[in-house]
């Protein structure tokens, strides 16, 4: 089945209204589908025998910025026995202040197991909760962490358990971002080429 030979089986099955919008004009086309409905269509579309997307190949979050006051959940579907590709995408209202909620979304983690993580991944980092998720708790962060890392807006806080966060000079000469490491007497210890050892 091609991407128009898709929708269309989505819209037999759930009705025309289901689909919000579907984009055609990029390298992956995508259909953007009412998020309450998310789970059904999936389950559909992983069970039906016509379909068979047994493997979800990623979830992603996506944060719009506050400016949009959007985020997104992008899912890549894959049928192994057809090599079908199917991307599909839910758009929630983000929240911009600590008096509303964070954005929820159905979990899929019922219909592929492997969406659990990558849903506790996305909650974690970005604040998107996955309604009806087993295990819905952070996966990266400590469980009493301050806000969510990935979002756009995100305030580094400035200590966690009497311990200094923000980045600073010290991180800046560590040479996670490629600086020379200021720890060791030698300016390049780590040539671009090393030589095999004996």
């Amino acid at each position: 089945m091609n991407f128009g030979e898709l929708k269309d089986f989505i819209v037999a099955q759930f009705g025309a209204e289901v689909i919000v919008s579907e984009t055609t004009n990029n390298l992956q086309p995508y259909l953007v589908l009412q998020t309450e409905r998310l789970a059904e269509i999936c389950l559909e579309l992983h069970d039906n025998e016509l379909t068979y997307f047994d493997f979800l190949s990623s979830v992603t979050g996506i944060d719009n910025g506050p400016e949009a006051g959007t985020m997104e959940v992008v899912y890549n579907l894959y049928a192994i026995p057809y090599d079908h590709h199917l991307m599909l995408k839910v758009i929630v209202p983000r929240n911009n202040d600590t008096e509303t909620p964070i954005p929820a979304v159905p979990t899929v983690s019922h219909i592929w197991r492997t969406a659990d993580w990558q849903e506790r991944e996305i909650f974690d980092l970005v604040g998107i909760y996955f309604k009806g998720h087993p295990d819905m708790r952070r996966i990266l962060c400590s469980a009493d962490w301050e806000g969510h890392p990935l979002r756009k807006d995100y305030q580094l806080q400035d200590y966690y358990h009497g311990i200094k966060v923000p980045y600073d000079q010290h991180n800046e000469y560590s040479g996670f971002r490629g600086e020379p490491m200021k720890i060791i007497s030698s300016e390049d210890p780590f040539p671009d080429k090393r030589e095999k050892p004996e």
